[in-house]
């Protein structure tokens, strides 16, 4: 669930065949860049958040980069009957990680629980995917813009911490990190500012590569595992261990691949109107499948649930290339840079502090999404939108500012419990039906198409 900044102009898309393929290289290659800083956020987040040593997160950073990939050509590419077709780069959602965090931080479940708890949801959202347009009615922008906005919030507090050095530093809160991540901040608001095209589009990137190298000038940076990694290896399926399924682990994650699919939905409508391409039914649920497959392959190979990136839809606009084959170019690039553990050591070298810096402007732009989704809400006609929100954003911060809340209720409840975007979006779908009732499936698809449009400006 990453964001844009582009504008689109349907005016300017190219057709394929005017795109010659050192272009079309190109442009792959800076689709790959401007979501690289969101693809690896994940992994280093949930890896770090379970206290998993370098080596492990260096890993899950290769499986991620390698399972995009796959999940990106399944999308662009195409299997029979799975796969939008269009140029859709997929990466690990970021509504998958408080849930996912919360389940790995379960002592009778870890890694192998999130894992087996994919692979049900990636199942789930291949059988599913016919039934998501009728599922849309109950996903109006009041309850889409609620859920985005606590994902936001709920993230905050990873990048907060990150950007003090990251819990259990015994130097957590120093000057130098604050210092740090505040230039990481600055560099990222003035290229957004001042520069453009893609520059601008790889802001954050750019941030973490100039506050990498600042770092490294203060010896923050420990470059000794990049060193002893090698240059090539494969990823293994099950690297960390056969998976384990949990009932609630299993349907915590399916309730978060609906919040994803119908996220999807959006995107997909919304890249159909810049391309000026056709999405009906039959293509819609294809694009959702491949959204299940790839998240079936996340926990197959270690990894986690797949969408499509919004950032770069976006970026199809600016671009005015509307040929899948970028999108196809990209995800070998991503499959081919998960097979090199050097790229990925480099990665988990970051210091948190730099990470932290830059998961200010990631995480905050999505809650900001939220906030702008909820702005196209009519809550002057009609006030029961409010308590939506008010009530929804409560109950989705519980679990942030109470941790021991749900201390008394059953162990087999907590991994629900303890999910402030899980009770978010139960939450508000419940008090949508009871004030507001169930919409049309037309008017669901058009806000649908408004949601993304939103999440892309």
């Amino acid at each position: 669930m990453d964001h844009g900044s582009a504008q689109i102009s349907p005016a300017r898309i190219v057709p394929a065949t005017r795109v010659p393929p050192v272009a079309l290289g190109l442009l792959a290659l800076q689709h790959v860049l401007v979501m690289y800083a969101g693809a690896v956020a994940v992994p280093l987040i949930v890896g770090r958040a379970l206290g998993l040593p370098p080596e492990q997160v260096a890993m899950l950073v290769s499986a991620d980069l390698f399972a995009c990939g796959l999940a990106t050509l399944i999308q662009s590419w195409g299997l029979p009957g799975i796969g939008i077709r269009m140029p859709v780069m997929m990466g690990v959602t970021f509504a998958a990680v408080t849930p996912m965090i919360a389940l790995g931080t379960n002592p009778a479940l870890g890694l192998a629980g999130i894992y087996g708890a994919v692979i049900v949801a990636g199942l789930f959202a291949l059988l599913a995917a016919p039934l998501v347009g009728r599922l849309l009615p109950l996903f109006p922008p009041v309850v889409t813009g609620t859920v985005i906005l606590v994902i936001g919030i709920s993230l905050m507090r990873v990048g907060v911490n990150w950007a003090a050095g990251g819990l259990g530093n015994p130097r957590y809160g120093a000057l130098l990190y604050l210092g740090l991540a505040l230039f990481v901040l600055l560099v990222i608001l003035g290229l957004t500012r001042y520069a453009r095209g893609f520059i601008a589009s790889a802001s954050v990137l750019i941030g973490i590569v100039v506050g990498m190298a600042a770092a490294g000038a203060f010896g923050l940076v420990d470059l000794s595992r990049v060193a002893t990694a090698p240059w090539f290896d494969v990823v293994r399926p099950f690297a960390f261990g056969a998976p384990t399924f949990d009932l609630v682990a299993s349907l915590t994650l399916c309730l978060v691949m609906v919040v994803v699919m119908i996220e999807s939905t959006g995107m997909f409508l919304a890249l159909a109107e810049i391309t000026g391409e056709t999405v009906d039914a039959a293509r819609l649920i294809r694009g959702l499948r491949a959204d299940g497959l790839g998240t079936v392959l996340g926990g197959v190979f270690n990894t986690f649930p797949y969408t499509a990136f919004s950032q770069n839809i976006g970026l199809v606009g600016v671009t005015g290339v509307r040929s899948r084959w970028v999108a196809v170019i990209g995800g070998v690039v991503m499959l081919v840079l998960g097979l090199i553990p050097k790229l990925a050591a480099l990665v988990e070298a970051v210091p948190p502090c730099i990470l932290g810096g830059a998961g200010l402007v990631m995480f905050g732009m999505v809650a900001a999404t939220g906030t702008r989704i909820l702005g196209a809400v009519d809550f002057a006609a009609n006030r029961n939108n409010l308590f939506v929100v008010a009530v929804s954003v409560g109950f989705g911060l519980i679990p942030l500012v109470a941790p021991a809340f749900f201390k008394q209720m059953p162990d087999v409840l907590h991994p629900l419990l303890e999910s402030g975007i899980l009770l978010t979006a139960l939450s508000a779908v419940s008090l949508n039906l009871f004030f507001n009732g169930l919409g049309s499936r037309a008017d669901a698809r058009a806000a649908a198409a408004r949601l993304a449009h939103a999440a892309e400006a």
